[in-house]
């Protein structure tokens, strides 16, 4: 129901001091300032308070950083995503049956990997190539006999003896030999001969082992380093989020940006808010996802993302925010996520940034600060990233829902007031029916049945509906405006 806070469109008074716990609002009681503290849940507020009797936004600071009150330090959140877009997710505890599927795909469990088993994978296939194929040369050799004392590489000469690997001394050697196959070093010292084929066979083989392995492992290298993810570092979010107005409409704001010059194609943004939610069978949805509709610039979501911009999504009926005043916010706990997604210029990749906000992030009655200014020397826009997370109180700006500010309106309009239906129980349509039929009964009395039904129209539609009747001498009645 509309209520008298909305009637005068000012703002609240913000007061960081009080939100911190320091002092009490200035002009204000000490049982009214208790009293307004446990409005709040768990006796904590917003990063913004609103006194008593105050209109005028006040603000310590422009910075950021005044808008984090201390708070806020102590207590838990249970944020899904992090400012930075990480998920808060635990590992997943599957069992031992189910961890196999990981090793079917292995290419993909490797990218997902932190950089220190990647390269330790890395670093054991390779190693453990060499000491493998090293181990068959060593039982081939030992088994041709090549060495026994008599038959090593010093006295070959002496004795006529053809080893199947030249310069073979112990393990050593054939370690040696295995990490120049591989890798096609050729030294020139050590070659197999013709005298054993297995060893010949061996060789092939680990030809083509190091060259699929290698390009496996370059690959994951590769992937790793020019994935995605890592180019959603450079896109910004703002730290917090804005309620003000906008064109006459609650409208909660956030604000985007690139650091890069390369630009990010096909951007899209999207919002979900994330709550608690029972439905009436009684089933609880810990965190029930509802799509918050947004616009950039009257663009829709699709987003020409060449510089930082400020995304909105207007407070209307269909909002979960509609019913939402400046002291319910800080009685609420939800999260708002928000998801840009594009392809990147430079590689053609797909990009997806993330970020959210909770009911302590949002500010009420503040707007961002303009980033983008014209370089006249320079004949080019410039953008100022240091003030991108900056905002601006908006006076104007009411403490009450949006609902209330639209009913309050509504009840402040005559013209809304003219325009508002007279009819709130039954149809208009199944009325003028029934008058039909009593106006066929009785065709004599017309004008007594007009006089009976005016009762179902408003006073325009009366004066219209006898005009009407004394033009016409049918008995079909028609109504103006094209209803019935």
């Amino acid at each position: 129901m509309y209520t008298n806070k909305c009637r005068n469109l000012v703002l609240p008074k913000i007061d960081v001091e009080s939100a911190n716990g320091t002092t009490p609002t200035a002009g204000c009681p000490p049982e009214d300032h208790l009293q307004l503290l446990g409005t709040a849940r768990s006796d904590k507020l917003s990063p913004v308070s609103f006194g008593p009797g105050s209109s005028t936004p006040r603000s310590p600071s422009r910075r950021l950083g005044a808008y984090r009150p201390s708070v806020f330090a102590h207590r838990v959140h249970r944020r899904a995503v992090t400012k930075n877009g990480h998920c808060n997710i635990a590992p997943i505890k599957a069992g031992s049956g189910k961890r196999l599927r990981f090793l079917q795909d292995m290419f993909t469990t490797l990218v997902d990997a932190r950089w220190r088993w990647t390269l330790m994978v890395f670093a054991l296939g390779f190693v453990g190539s060499w000491l493998f194929f090293a181990l068959l040369y060593w039982f081939i050799s030992y088994a041709h006999g090549d060495l026994e004392e008599d038959h090593l590489p010093d006295k070959q000469d002496q004795s006529n003896w053809t080893p199947c690997i030249s310069s073979i001394y112990s393990y050593t050697s054939c370690f040696l030999f295995s990490l120049e196959t591989q890798h096609t070093i050729g030294y020139g010292s050590r070659a197999t001969n013709e005298e054993c084929p297995e060893a010949i066979f061996v060789m092939s083989l680990q030809s083509v082992h190091g060259v699929m392995i290698q390009a496996l492992l370059a690959g994951i290298i590769f992937a790793k380093m020019t994935r995605s993810k890592s180019r959603s570092q450079t896109l910004l979010f703002s730290k917090h989020a804005a309620i003000c107005l906008r064109d006459g409409d609650l409208c909660l704001m956030f604000r985007v940006g690139d650091m890069r010059k390369s630009h990010i194609i096909g951007a899209n943004i999207r919002a979900q808010l994330l709550r608690p939610r029972v439905t009436r069978e009684g089933e609880s949805m810990p965190q029930y996802q509802t799509e918050l509709e947004l616009t950039a610039d009257g663009c829709g979501s699709d987003l020409f993302f060449i510089w930082p911009q400020t995304v909105v999504h207007r407070i209307t009926a269909d909002s979960p925010l509609w019913n939402m005043g400046a002291m319910d916010l800080t009685q609420e706990r939800f999260e708002i996520v928000v998801i840009l997604e594009g392809t990147i210029e430079s590689t053609g990749q797909s990009t997806q940034a993330r970020s959210s906000y909770l009911t302590n992030e949002i500010l009420w009655g503040y707007r961002f600060e303009p980033v983008l200014l014209y370089n006249k020397q320079r004949q080019g826009f410039e953008i100022n990233l240091s003030r991108f997370n900056e905002m601006v109180p908006v006076p104007d700006t009411p403490g009450c829902s949006a609902k209330e500010l639209a009913e309050g309106l509504a009840f402040s309009s005559n013209e809304n007031l003219l325009e508002k239906r007279a009819f709130e129980y039954g149809s208009l349509v199944e009325k003028l029916q029934q008058f039909h039929v009593e106006d066929e009964q009785c065709r004599s009395n017309q004008q007594t049945t007009i006089s009976k039904s005016a009762y179902l129209l408003s006073p325009p539609r009366q004066l219209q509906l006898q005009a009407v009747a004394r033009s016409h001498s049918s008995t079909e009645l028609k109504v103006v405006n094209g209803e019935k």
